[in-house]
């Protein structure tokens, strides 16, 4: 599977305070895949992301993008090598206006010459954000701001883009459009990782997913085997 892999992350250890926060996590996603990582809160979900992301550096294993070794390179390369982050809490620029967020995102050079195009195309996924172009993005709602990161995720025209729980702190009816959005993404031709803790939703949207209960992954399969297995309907479905 890795020979076509878009990204494959192989045996990847990740330890600080003195704890193992990933024990040898192994998963890939191909090109046009939507893969879900779900599991409890302090699973290692989030150190996954940002072992990928290089902002915390793994103690062991591989991650490849197109089959190259990204595992010790800073962020911003593997920014430029086409991987883009929604991160947990968002992270916006609140003192900048939200047409200014969104041209930090396109500021790779793998993203300036199109960043126009791509600029028009965030504004018809997200018709609030061409409303509020202007106003600062501080004062927009949770939802418009988790928007936003979303948007400014696509202006770096990435391969690949991974949303860090973006269902948190958001109502369940907010919930509902940033899955929504996820969705129509996937269909528009990203290839997205989704790490959250909302097992039913994201397992309900993904090709395949990953379980991960104390830094490991203890199981694998498509959405259809996880979502009709036992053991994940008595521990994350309530059945």
């Amino acid at each position: 599977m890795h020979d076509e892999a878009l990204l494959s992350v192989d045996g990847l250890c990740l330890a600080y305070d003195g704890s193992n926060a990933l024990n040898g996590v192994s998963l890939d996603i191909r090109k046009g895949e939507l893969i879900c990582v779900v599991g409890a809160n302090g699973a290692g979900k989030t150190s996954l992301i940002r072992s990928i992301a290089g902002t915390i550096p793994a103690s062991s294993g591989v991650v490849r993008m197109n089959g190259v070794d990204i595992t010790r390179k800073p962020p911003w390369e593997i920014c430029e090598l086409g991987i883009a982050q929604v991160a947990e809490g968002r992270q916006i620029f609140g003192a900048l206006s939200v047409e200014e967020n969104l041209l930090v995102g396109a500021a790779l050079k793998r993203a300036k010459a199109e960043q126009v195009n791509t600029l028009e195309s965030v504004y018809a996924l997200f018709g609030r954000l061409r409303e509020r172009r202007r106003q600062l993005a501080g004062t927009l709602s949770g939802g418009e701001q988790q928007m936003l990161a979303i948007g400014r995720a696509i202006m770096s025209k990435p391969e690949i883009v991974m949303f860090d729980e973006p269902s948190i702190g958001l109502s369940p009816a907010l919930t509902d459009v940033m899955f929504s959005v996820v969705k129509l993404l996937h269909e528009k031709g990203a290839t997205i990782l989704l790490v959250e803790q909302n097992v039913a939703k994201s397992l309900s949207l993904c090709n395949r997913g990953y379980v991960l209960e104390n830094g490991s992954v203890v199981l694998h399969g498509s959405s259809e085997e996880l979502l009709s297995n036992s053991e994940v309907q008595r521990a994350y479905l309530g059945m």
